[in-house]
C-alpha cells in the first residue's frame, strides 16, 4: 500500500509539472480521450523476513559463503570473506555453541531499506542458553535484500571492538581399567628405554638382550643384530614401562641400556589391549571447530581410536568455563556473559582381564591373525587380541621414543592398526559347516542318522572334481614315498551327519548344499548364516567392526562353495565368537560386551552395562544338541580333526577346525570352540566359579586349523583356568610365546587327523 501511495503521489506531481509547463508554452494537445493510457506495473518488494531466515539458516549450517553472498556491497567492500567467516565461526566456537535457534519478531520496511527484529538462542555447552534480541538492517540492492552486517548481529555485546573470550576449566582425564581394577590406561610416571650400541659390553650382550626381551618382548636375535648393525652413538628405541614394570631391569642396569623418565598417559604392559583401548592425540585442525563447540579449549588430547574415542565423554569429564566480553583495543574485560563449573571425569571399566589379554597377545605374536574370548552366557569379552598390533604409548608426545616409533609404525605394510578380531574379514572354511549342518537339518531333508559315503572325490557338478581334505594329505604322503594308510590320509567312508562334522567331510557338505539347491532351497544356508549373526555387525559398539558378507548364491556352484565356508563369504572372528558362544549356551545370541561400568573416582558406578540377548539360533533344541555333540567328538573322538592337538586340555571342550582357502598363499587356520565346565564342575576343580567361555582363533596364511589354531585354543583354555600356560606348543621355542617367525617345532606328526 505504501508503494502504491508513493506511485500515486509521483503521478500527481508529474501532472502538476505538466500543467505548469502548459501554462508557459500553451502547446496544443489532443483531447485526453484520444491519448493512449500507460500501463502501470506495481512491483512488491521481496520478503525481508525470508532474507533474514535464509541468512540465519546458512549460519546454522556453517555456510559462510552463502552468508557472505547476502551482505550489502558496503559491508563486503569493508570485510573479506575470510575475516567475516572467522569472526562468526570464532564466536560460535568461543561460546561453545553447537546449535542455536532463532525467531523473527517484527519488520519495519521502507522502499529501499528495512529493519528486522529477531531473537537468537545459542545453546552452549559451557554457559547454558544465551538468548539475545537483535536488529538486522537491510538495504535493497538489485531487487534483493542485503544485510548491513556488523558484529552485533552475533551478540549485541560484540558491537565495536569487542570479542568473546572463554576461560576454560578442564578436568583431568579418566582412566581405563580391566574388570579386576588393573589399569590399562592412566596418568603415570613412565620410563622410555633405548640402547646406545657403542656403550654395550660385548661380554654382556646376551644378558642385555634377555632382559630387554623379558620387559619389551623384543626377540633377542633381532635386537642383537640391530645392536651390531647400528652406529655406536645412534639410539635404538625399545619400549616404555611403568616404574613397577621396569624396576628389575633398572636395578640391573645392563651396559648400553639407557632410559628417560617422563609423565604421561601410560598404556600398561607395553600397550596391552591397544587395539581395544586405542590412544589419544591432540585435536587436529580439521576437527578443532567441532571440539570447540563441544566445550573443549582445543589444546587437549582426545580419544582417537577404540575405548579412548568411543568413551570420550566419560573419560574427558565435563569442561567448565567463564565466558567474557573483552575489548580488543584495551584488553579489558567488558562483562562476564556466563560461567559453569567443571565436572570430574570418570573411569571406564572393561570386561577384559589384563593378564588373559596379555597372554592372548603373546600366543599369536609373530603370526597374522586374531583371538577372541567371551563368556558363553553373557557375551562379556575377556580377551580380544590381534596380530600384528601396536603400542598406544608411541602416540604420547612426551615419550622420547615417540617420533621414531611412529615413523616405523607407518612404514610397516602388515596393517598393525587393523583390529583383525573385529575388522578382519575372512572366509570361514570348515567352521562354517556347523551352519550348513543346521540348515540341512532344519530343511527337513537331513536327519542326524542320514548317512553318506565320504570318499576323496565329489563329482555331481560338471565344472570340476571337488576333493576332500584327506585327498591332499594322501598326495603329500605319496610324494614323500609313503602309503596313504593313516586316518588323515584315507577317506572317512560311511558317516552319519554328526560324524561328517566330526571328520569335516567336504563331500558330505558339498552334497548338502547341492541337495538344497535341487530342492529350490538354495538360500537356506545363507539365511541360516545371517540368523547366526554373520554378514552384519555384532553391535559391540565401542570399537569399529566390519560386517563381512553373506550373499544369496545364484548358481549351484555358489551354493556348493558356500556350504564349506568358501566362495564370496566373509566373516569376522568376533561374529564367529558370537555364534560359537550361542552354541555353548544352548542357542542365545548375546551382543558382545566390552564395557562393564563407568565409575567416578569415589562412589558407586554411574552406569553399569548388562548382558544383552539379541536373538536365538533358529535351530530346534534337539538338533542343536546334535551339533553340540558332534563338536565334542571333534575333540574327544580319536578320529576327530582336533583330537591329537587338544589332548590334555585341562577341561572338557567342544569345537570345530577350519582351513579356509584364502585365494593366495597358504590357507587360513581356524579353530572355534567352547568349554564345558558347567555340567562337570564337580569333576574338575578348576571349573569352580569360572563361567564357560567361547574361544575363536584365526591365523592367516599358515596352514591347517588343527595344526596351528587348535593349539592356541588350548593355550587360552590353560591360561583361563590356571592364569598361565601349562604346556608348550609344538611350534614354540619357549613357553612364553612363539618366535618372531613361527615355525613347526619338531615337525608335524603324519598320523594327525587334520583339516
Amino acid at each position: 500500500m505504501k508503494l502504491f501511495r508513493l506511485l500515486n503521489f509521483i503521478l500527481v506531481v508529474v501532472l502538476l509539472l505538466t500543467a505548469c509547463g502548459s501554462a508557459n508554452s500553451a502547446p496544443t494537445l489532443p483531447p485526453t480521450s484520444s491519448l493512449p493510457q500507460p500501463a502501470v506495473t506495481i512491483r512488491s518488494a521481496p520478503d525481508v523476513n525470508a532474507a533474514l531466515s535464509a541468512y540465519l539458516d546458512a549460519y546454522k549450517a556453517d555456510d559462510y559463503n552463502a552468508m557472505y553472498a547476502m551482505l550489502s556491497k558496503v559491508t563486503s567492500a569493508a570485510l573479506s570473506l575470510e575475516e567475516f567467516a572467522k569472526r562468526n565461526k570464532d564466536a560460535l566456537n568461543e561460546m561453545s555453541a553447537g546449535t542455536f535457534d532463532y525467531e523473527i519478531l517484527s519488520a519495519l520496511m521502507n522502499p529501499l531499506s528495512a529493519e528486522v527484529s529477531y531473537r537468537v538462542t545459542y545453546h552452549t555447552v559451557l554457559v547454558g542458553d544465551l538468548q539475545r534480541d537483535m536488529v538486522a538492517r537491510f538495504s535493497l540492492e538489485d531487487g534483493a535484500w542485503k544485510l548491513q552486517w556488523n558484529a552485533a548481529n552475533i551478540l549485541p555485546e560484540l558491537a565495536g571492538e569487542n570479542a568473546l573470550r572463554m576461560d576454560y576449566r578442564i578436568p583431568s582425564r579418566g582412566d581405563v581399567y580391566d574388570h579386576n581394577g588393573n589399569p590399562l590406561a592412566a596418568q603415570s610416571d613412565v620410563y622410555a628405554f633405548y640402547i646406545i650400541p657403542g656403550n654395550v659390553n660385548e661380554d654382556n650382550i646376551g644378558s642385555l638382550t634377555a632382559r630387554v626381551w623379558a620387559l619389551c618382548g623384543i626377540s633377542q636375535d633381532v635386537l642383537e643384530q640391530d645392536i651390531l648393525n647400528t652406529p655406536d652413538q645412534y639410539a635404538i628405541p625399545l619400549c616404555e614401562a611403568s616404574p613397577e614394570e621396569s624396576a628389575v631391569i633398572r636395578s640391573a642396569a645392563p651396559s648400553g641400556l639407557q632410559w628417560a623418565q617422563y609423565t604421561s598417559r601410560y598404556y600398561f604392559e607395553q600397550g596391552s589391549s591397544s587395539n581395544i583401548v586405542g590412544y589419544t592425540t591432540y585435536i587436529s585442525a580439521d576437527n578443532l571447530d567441532e571440539y570447540k563447540r563441544r566445550g573443549y579449549q582445543g589444546s587437549e588430547r582426545v580419544g582417537n581410536a577404540g575405548i579412548e574415542r568411543s568413551m570420550e565423554d566419560a573419560l574427558a569429564g565435563k569442561h567448565g568455563g567463564a565466558l567474557y566480553v573483552v575489548n580488543l583495543s584495551t584488553g579489558q574485560i567488558v562483562t562476564k556473559v556466563g560461567e559453569s563449573e567443571p565436572q570430574p571425569s570418570q573411569s571406564v571399566y572393561l570386561t577384559l582381564d589384563r593378564n588373559f589379554q596379555t597372554y592372548a597377545e603373546k600366543s599369536i605374536e609373530g603370526f597374522r591373525g586374531a583371538v577372541v574370548v567371551m563368556e558363553v552366557d553373557t557375551g562379556r569379552v575377556l580377551a580380544m587380541a590381534t596380530s600384528p598390533d601396536y603400542d598406544s604409548n608411541i602416540f604420547e608426545t612426551n615419550n622420547p621414543n615417540s617420533s621414531e616409533r611412529i615413523a616405523e609404525l607407518f612404514q610397516r605394510t602388515d596393517d598393525p592398526l587393523l583390529n583383525r578380531a573385529a575388522q578382519g574379514q575372512y572366509p570361514l572354511g570348515s567352521v562354517f559347516k556347523i551352519i550348513t549342518m543346521a540348515a540341512g537339518m532344519e530343511s527337513g531333508l537331513y536327519i542326524p542318522e542320514t548317512t553318506f559315503d565320504c570318499q576323496y572325490d565329489w563329482t555331481k557338478l560338471p565344472d570340476t572334481i571337488r576333493r576332500d581334505w584327506t585327498w591332499q594329505r594322501c598326495q603329500n604322503r605319496l610324494q614323500s614315498g609313503r602309503e596313504c594308510n593313516t586316518s588323515d590320509s584315507m577317506p572317512s567312508g560311511l558317516v552319519t551327519l554328526p560324524e561328517g562334522l566330526m571328520r569335516s567331510c567336504n563331500p558330505l557338505f558339498y552334497d548338502i548344499g547341492y541337495t538344497l539347491y535341487q530342492n529350490n532351497r538354495q538360500n537356506d544356508i545363507a539365511n541360516m548364516a545371517r540368523a547366526f549373526g554373520l554378514g552384519s555387525a555384532t553391535g559391540i559398539g565401542q570399537i569399529t567392526e566390519a560386517v563381512g558378507n553373506i550373499s544369496d548364491p545364484q548358481t549351484a556352484v555358489d551354493v556348493v562353495n558356500q556350504a564349506i565356508g568358501q566362495g564370496d563369504m566373509m566373516v569376522t572372528p568376533l561374529q564367529v565368537a558370537k555364534f560359537i558362544a550361542a552354541l555353548g549356551n544352548g542357542g542365545t545370541l548375546y551382543r558382545p560386551q566390552l564395557v562393564e561400568s563407568i565409575r567416578p573416582i569415589e562412589g558407586a558406578p554411574t552406569q553399569v552395562f548388562k548382558p544383552e540377548a539379541t536373538g536365538v539360533l533358529p535351530v530346534t533344541p534337539e538338533r542343536l544338541q546334535v551339533i553340540r555333540e558332534a563338536m565334542i567328538q571333534v575333540v574327544e573322538n580319536s578320529r576327530g580333526t582336533a583330537n591329537f592337538r587338544l589332548r590334555g586340555t585341562p577341561v572338557p571342550v567342544a569345537g570345530k577346525t577350519g582351513t579356509a582357502e584364502s585365494g593366495s598363499g597358504l590357507p587360513h587356520a581356524w579353530f572355534a570352540g567352547y568349554t564345558l565346565c558347567k555340567d562337570v564342575a564337580d569333576k574338575y576343580p578348576v571349573c569352580k566359579d569360572k563361567p564357560d567361555i567361547a574361544i575363536v582363533v584365526v591365523l592367516e596364511n599358515i596352514g591347517d586349523g588343527s595344526e596351528w589354531a587348535a593349539p592356541i585354543f588350548k593355550r587360552m583354555v590353560e591360561v583361563y583356568y590356571f592364569g598361565a600356560p601349562q604346556s608348550q606348543l609344538h611350534f614354540e621355542v619357549g613357553i612364553l610365546g612363539p618366535t618372531k617367525t613361527p615355525t613347526p617345532f619338531g615337525g608335524i606328526p603324519t598320523e594327525t587327523p587334520s583339516e
